[in-house]
C-alpha cells in the first residue's frame, strides 16, 4: 500500500492527541488518591452528588476507552516505522530508549505507566507487521479475548469467596493502608517513592498478566488498521459516518449499563465484576466510535481546523503525557510540591483535567510552531540515532 500523504496523516496526530488528553482523566484519579479506588470507588472521598456524577460520566465516556485507542496507534506507529521490510531498522533501539525511559517514568514519578508495557510487547508485536491484515484482526480478537478470559473470568471467580466476613477484613486491611500511603504522599517526593515503586511493580506485572495480551492485540488491530487505510483517512466519508453512527450509541449504551450496574448494585463486588465486564467489551465498541468520528472529521472541510490543535498535541504525545505526570505530581505529592494527594474531591479533579487540557492545547501547537519535535520525541529520537537530530525548523 502507498504511503498516505501528509494531509492524511494529520488523522493519525490528531487521533493520538485525543487519545494522550482522554486518558488523563482516568489517571488523575491515580495521582490523586488510592489506586485502589479504581475498584471500588467508595474507597477514598466522597462519592455522593457531583462527585459520583463525575465518576459514572468518567467511567462510561473514558475508563479503557483511550487507552484502547493508545494502544491501537503504537501499533499503527510500528507500521509507520518500520513497514513491511526485513529490515526492523532502529526499532529495537527505540523500544530499548522507552523501556528506559519508561521505567524512570514508572519507578521515580508515577506508578502508573504504560510506556514499560509499550516497549516490551512493540518488540513483539514488530514480528508480525508482514501479517496480512485479517490474520492481524484475527490473532488480534484471540489475543483480547484470552485477556477477557484472565481478567473478566478473574473478577467473577473472585466473587465466589467475597463472604461478608471476608470484605470486611479486607476493607480494614486496605483502610490501614490507604492511611498510610496518603500520609507518605503529603509527606513529599522521598517519602513516597516505595509505596510508587511498590505499586509500579505490582501494577507491571499484574497488568501484563490480565492486560498484556489485550494491549498486544489491539496493537495488532493498529497495524491492520493502518495497512487497510482507516487511520489514515483513506476510507470514504460514507464509510466513516455509517460506523460512527452505530458503534458511538452502541458503545455508549453497553458502557452506560455497566456504569449504571456498579451505582446500583453498591459497588459490591459482583456488581463490580459486571460493571468491569461491561467495561471491558463497550470500550473495544466506543473506542472504535471515536476512532471513526474522528477519521470523519478530517475529512471533512472546516472540521480539519478544529482538529490542529489535537494534531499537534498528538504528535507532542510522549512529552505531553510526561508533562501530565509532573503537573499531577507537584499537585499532588508533597515537598516539593503541594502535597493534596487524598484530599481533592472528583469534581476538582475533573477540572484539574480540563486545565491541563487547555493548556496543552494551546501549547504544543505553539512549540511546534518554532521546532520540528516535541522536547521528549527529539530526546528519544537522538537517542535512538546516537545523535542529537536537527529541532528547530
Amino acid at each position: 500500500m502507498a504511503a498516505p500523504n501528509t494531509d492524511r496523516l494529520v488523522s493519525i496526530d490528531a487521533l493520538r492527541g485525543v487519545a494522550v488528553l482522554g486518558i488523563l482523566m482516568m489517571n488523575v484519579q491515580g495521582f490523586a488518591m488510592t489506586p485502589f479506588a479504581y475498584d471500588d470507588p467508595t474507597m477514598q472521598m466522597d462519592l455522593t452528588g457531583d462527585n459520583l456524577t463525575v465518576w459514572a460520566l468518567a467511567h462510561t465516556f473514558f475508563h479503557l476507552k483511550f487507552i484502547t485507542i493508545f494502544s491501537t496507534l503504537f501499533g499503527a506507529g510500528i507500521m509507520m516505522m518500520v513497514g513491511e521490510s526485513e529490515d526492523t531498522g532502529r526499532h529495537y533501539p527505540r523500544m530499548l530508549w522507552l523501556l528506559l525511559i519508561g521505567a524512570i517514568h514508572a519507578y521515580i514519578l508515577w506508578w502508573g505507566d504504560i510506556l514499560v508495557t509499550y516497549a516490551l510487547l512493540g518488540m513483539l508485536a514488530v514480528k508480525a507487521r508482514r501479517l496480512g491484515s485479517m490474520p492481524l484482526v484475527v490473532w488480534g480478537v484471540v489475543l483480547i479475548l484470552l485477556s477477557a478470559l484472565l481478567m473478566v473470568g478473574g473478577t467473577y471467580l473472585g466473587t465466589l469467596f467475597a463472604t461478608p466476613e471476608a470484605a470486611a477484613q479486607e476493607e480494614e486491611m486496605l483502610s490501614g493502608w490507604i492511611e498510610s500511603m496518603t500520609a507518605a504522599y503529603q509527606a513529599g517526593f522521598i517519602d513516597r517513592l516505595p509505596w510508587n515503586a511498590g505499586m509500579a511493580l505490582m501494577g507491571q506485572v499484574f497488568g501484563m498478566i490480565m492486560l498484556g495480551a489485550r494491549t498486544l492485540g489491539l496493537m495488532f488491530i493498529g497495524m491492520a488498521l493502518f495497512k487497510t487505510g482507516f487511520l489514515s483517512a483513506q476510507w470514504s466519508t460514507v464509510r466513516y459516518a455509517v460506523l460512527a453512527a452505530t458503534t458511538l450509541p452502541v458503545g455508549i449504551w453497553l458502557s452506560h449499563t455497566g456504569t449504571t450496574a456498579m451505582i446500583e448494585g453498591d459497588f459490591s463486588s459482583r456488581a463490580a465484576a459486571d460493571g468491569n465486564a461491561l467495561a471491558y467489551f463497550s470500550s473495544l465498541v466506543l473506542a472504535f466510535g471515536y476512532a471513526s468520528a474522528i477519521m470523519l472529521l478530517s475529512k471533512v472541510g472546516a472540521f480539519k481546523l478544529l482538529l490542529m490543535p489535537f494534531a499537534a498535541t498528538g504528535r507532542m504525545a510522549f512529552t505531553n503525557y510526561i508533562t501530565q505526570t509532573l503537573i499531577m505530581s507537584f499537585i499532588f505529592v508533597g515537598t516539593p510540591g503541594l502535597g493534596l494527594f487524598g484530599t481533592v474531591e472528583r469534581v476538582d479533579q475533573a477540572k484539574l483535567v480540563l486545565i491541563v487540557w487547555a493548556v496543552q492545547l494551546v501549547w504544543s501547537p505553539l512549540w511546534l510552531t518554532f521546532f520540528r519535535f516535541g522536547p521528549l520525541e527529539w530526546v528519544w529520537r537522538s537517542l535512538t540515532y546516537g545523535q542529537a537530530q536537527p529541532m528547530r525548523k
